[in-house]
């Protein structure tokens, strides 16, 4: 039987996160002019823009995508999503993605949406799986290194591109995965040393 964990302390994480994604979509344009990811108005110091861009949307259909994501990752990993520890997370993984395509990735000038982020909180729940010995880790994080790593190399779906009105950012998921286990390992090593 599955047991889902609807107690508040491992679910308002995430509802923070939609509900801020949700009033963000509610004033677009506004808010993706001012919000999302943009090369040249992060260099011209508007730094917010590195955590903000992760919460805006192209459109509808992206929102959604987006949320149904959030949703999958809860129900497979709400457990480790105690509120401050998620949020935590949820930011440091919006920062790596961001810092991964502003260094590494500098023919992407504009950037919206989740889906860098849950990458990387995909990758830090399947080692917090792994570090609570549940075999079932090590077979996600293999299935996400074979997506990103395809995704590297074929590019993604036109169709989804279509239905988002833009093309995915396949180099925000490989970033926003990265930094999903290098926060998991950076807390795994503070936590040993104390």
């Amino acid at each position: 039987m599955i047991s889902l964990p609807f107690s508040l302390k491992y679910s308002a994480g995430p509802l923070i996160i939609a509900l801020c994604a949700v009033i963000a979509f509610f004033f677009e344009p506004l808010s993706g002019n001012y919000l999302a990811y943009d090369r040249y108005a992060i260099q011209g110091l508007e730094t917010w823009r590195v955590v903000t861009g992760n919460v805006v949307h192209t459109n509808g259909y992206h929102l959604l995508l987006n949320l149904a994501g959030l949703l999958l990752l809860w129900a497979l990993h709400g457990d480790h999503y105690r509120i401050g520890m998620f949020l935590k997370v949820f930011v440091w993984c919006c920062i790596g993605t961001s810092a991964g395509l502003y260094f590494f990735a500098p023919d992407l000038i504009w950037y919206a949406g989740l889906s860098g982020a849950l990458h990387g909180i995909f990758s830090w729940g399947a080692c917090m799986d792994i570090k609570e010995k549940m075999k079932s880790g090590w077979l996600l994080l293999i299935g996400l290194a074979i997506k990103v790593g395809y995704e590297q190399v074929d590019g993604s779906s036109q169709q989804v591109a279509n239905l988002i009105n833009a093309k995915v950012a396949v180099d925000a998921h490989l970033f926003g995965a990265l930094s999903g286990i290098i926060i998991f390992l950076l807390m795994y090593a503070t936590a040993k040393r104390s």
